[in-house]
């Protein structure tokens, strides 16, 4: 059998293991709360590795080695930060996100900020849910284009005919079994990715001359600071992701949370640190610099593998963009779902019906978003980069509010959740001196002084935000 047989053999295999998670999964799913939270019932371990694999997505094989390969050590800097933010988040955020949810009765970020809020105006949920929108098409294509890359290189396809193929693989599960699916997948995905970011490093590091430093000492530069920053920033964005929020949605138990929480950062810096090994390595076993960095993953396994293993490593990209992007899908689903059809259009909704609505949702979010992924001179790191930071300043600091403060209005939501988003998509389109700053940094402290803003000048609003909090905490 001939290498790339190999490579296609595993791949078929793969891809016929999540096919059969989809298909079992579909026979459990019974309503809309089984098609988008999984009914609630996702243990610890199934819920920590869940939410990193759709967390991590094909950048964490694409293009985080890419950026150590071209960047150097100064990559490490956003491995710290999302580390960080990875804690932070199952430490604050994942049990009372759960307890509060579940006492509203809500399936959807938007719903549970309509609900926390008791906003009759439904202006707080539909905001919500268009941004959710917005930004995931942008974040499901990243997914995409990482897909496509893989398949350009590995089996040589035309790039539009690659970005399809990677898109029809993720939708046929995802529209099968929904959210069951996707957390079953992403656990076996999880330790497919983990398994390939220990193996292909150490095998280029082992194979490295001693000693050998690919980057010249960085000179002394202001504008480091601004890069520094901007890395590290990156943990900011976790507060802020529909896609990891739901894991927390649906955890068995509240009580689940901290073993989760160990779970899920040993989980994270193992790979975070496999990512950032492959590209430094690369950047020794490839001297004279890739035509695409965010290739280097894809080269080395081809340089240093033999077919089966290297046809496991590859697959595991195909599982990192695959446990993002169907989670990205789901959550998008899911707004127009709940957020639109069922809250604005169709209140008495059945529950099959709203299954198979959901079910045309993530068709029509895979077809918007491999038209963006085909758009000319994008790259995956640069797409994942708008969405997380629009998500973590729309978002974070008012699911934080919304959990920690009580006297937070529903205004004071409103305005922070514009003010996240707007400053992300504007500022992201300019450059030079302090804007080149991370638009997540100006981003979120704007949402957060926009959420104590007007929460602190509507006196009324405070008191009745109180009694909500005291009725909505657990």
């Amino acid at each position: 059998m001939t290498r790339d047989e190999t490579i296609w053999l595993t791949f078929f295999a793969y891809l016929a293991a999540v096919l059969a998670i989809g298909l079992f999964a579909m026979a459990r799913t019974r309503n809309l709360e089984d098609y988008l939270l999984g009914g609630r019932r996702l243990g610890s371990l199934a819920a920590a590795l869940s939410a990193g694999a759709s967390d991590m997505s094909g950048w964490l094989l694409l293009g985080l080695p890419g950026l150590a390969y071209t960047a150097g050590p100064r990559a490490a800097w956003i491995a710290l930060g999302l580390l960080a933010g990875t804690w932070l988040n199952w430490r604050l955020v994942a049990a009372r996100l759960r307890a509060f949810t579940v006492a509203a009765g809500a399936l959807t970020i938007p719903e549970y900020l309509e609900r926390r809020f008791d906003d009759g105006s439904r202006l707080l949920r539909v905001t919500s849910a268009l941004l959710i929108l917005f930004f995931f098409l942008f974040y499901t294509a990243s997914g995409l284009l990482a897909g496509g890359k893989l398949f350009e290189a590995v089996f040589h396809l035309p790039a539009r005919w690659a970005v399809a193929a990677g898109a029809a693989a993720i939708l046929v599960y995802t529209f099968l079994g929904g959210f069951l699916a996707v957390s079953w997948t992403d656990v076996f995905q999880a330790l497919l990715m983990l398994l390939a970011l220990a193996v292909v490093p150490a095998v280029a590091l082992a194979r490295a001359p001693a000693g050998h430093l690919p980057w010249p000492p960085a000179p002394a530069d202001p504008a480091r600071l601004i890069e520094v920053i901007s890395l590290a920033a990156w943990g900011l964005g976790y507060f802020g992701q529909p896609h990891i929020l739901a894991r927390f949605m649906a955890l068995e138990s509240p009580r689940g949370a901290p073993r989760a929480r160990r779970i899920a950062t040993t989980w994270a810096a193992l790979c975070l640190a496999g990512a950032l090994a492959a590209g430094w390595a690369g950047r020794i076993v490839f001297p004279v610099a890739l035509a695409d960095a965010e290739q280097v993953f894809i080269a080395l396994v081809g340089r240093l593998l033999h077919p089966l293993p290297a046809g496991i490593c590859l697959a595991a990209i195909l599982a990192a963009v695959m446990s993002t992007a169907d989670s990205q899908l789901l959550v998008a689903a899911s707004a127009l779902t709940e957020d639109f059809y069922k809250a604005l259009a169709r209140p008495g909704a059945g529950a099959r019906e709203l299954v198979w609505i959901g079910r045309a949702a993530v068709a029509a979010v895979t077809a918007a978003a491999t038209w963006i992924a085909l758009g000319p001179g994008r790259s995956v790191l640069d797409l994942v980069a708008h969405a997380w930071a629009g998500f973590g300043a729309a978002f974070g600091p008012a699911l934080l509010g919304s959990l920690f403060w009580s006297r937070m209005t529903r205004n004071g939501a409103l305005a922070g959740i514009a003010a996240g988003g707007l400053t992300v998509v504007v500022w992201s389109r300019l450059h030079g001196g302090l804007f080149d700053l991370y638009e997540i940094v100006p981003g979120f402290v704007l949402s957060a002084a926009a959420i104590a803003a007007a929460s602190l000048l509507d006196p009324g609003g405070r008191a009745r935000a109180e009694a909500r909090f005291r009725k909505a905490a657990p």
